[in-house]
């Protein structure tokens, strides 16, 4: 079974359709990069697979749950999902430890004295031992994407989603967080990665889903669609992309 299964997808808002007819889906342990111009619809569709964001038509079912039913736990299932934003959506009155430490206190009902162990072991994973006890906004950009992936991670996700993780950071902090996302993809991690980073995409996606005007135009194997794009559309938008 997939882990996460799209199946025909429509979302409106009032009268402008944003999702039309969306399917795909992503096999347990593979990484799947959605790219596509500016107001494609990329960002609304992984929001939509943790109901962050409604959608009117269609189902969409994660691990077996359906997202969309009247009967499914969303907040139960958004803890099982892990999500890290373009902007970091850190605590910032509380120290980069405690940011790490209340979901998993408050949600999954871990003891404090562990979920603050798991919080620190995580921090050294994505190389932020030293900043534990510092505050957000202390931090650079980069440091704060990354503490906001160990955070993702102490949740215990089945998979994760990322809304371009890179696009708010200045160029030289890019890499730091590609690096935390390549490891996590070389572990096994399920992932949908809404990117630009097409380096990232060439190493590391088994897939990449292009997207223009809310619908999935190419759905394939990522040699595929770096070599060889069967949409006018997705060649150009390669050809632009590619040579900057």
């Amino acid at each position: 079974m997939a882990m996460i299964e799209i199946r025909h997808v429509f979302k409106w808002y009032d009268k402008f359709q944003v999702l039309a007819d969306c399917s795909t889906q992503v096999e347990k342990g593979e990484v799947v990069v959605v790219c596509g111009p500016s107001g494609s619809g990329k960002s609304t569709l992984i929001k939509c697979v943790n109901a962050l964001e409604p959608f009117q038509q269609g189902e969409i079912v994660v691990d077996g749950v359906s997202v969309g039913a009247s009967a499914t736990n969303l907040p139960k299932l958004r803890a099982r999902v892990g999500m890290v934003f373009q902007h970091f959506e850190l605590f910032p009155h509380m120290s980069i430890v405690d940011n790490l430490t209340i979901g998993q206190v408050k949600v999954l009902g871990r003891p404090r004295e562990l979920a603050r162990e798991k919080g620190l072991n995580l921090l050294a994973r994505v190389g932020l031992s030293a900043q534990a006890e510092k505050f957000p906004g202390q931090l650079s950009g980069g440091q704060q994407q990354r503490v906001a992936i160990a955070r993702a991670l102490s949740m215990d996700p089945i998979c994760m989603l990322f809304d371009e993780p890179t696009s708010a950071l200045d160029p030289e902090m890019i890499n730091e967080v590609l690096d935390v996302m390549v490891e996590l993809a070389a572990e096994g991690m399920t992932m949908m990665v809404v990117t630009h980073e097409m380096g990232f995409a060439r190493k590391v996606a088994n897939r990449v889903i292009f997207m223009d005007g809310g619908r999935i135009v190419e759905d394939d194997a990522k040699d595929t669609f770096f070599g060889n794009p069967r949409s006018e559309r997705a060649q150009q938008f390669l050809a632009k992309i590619l040579h900057h």
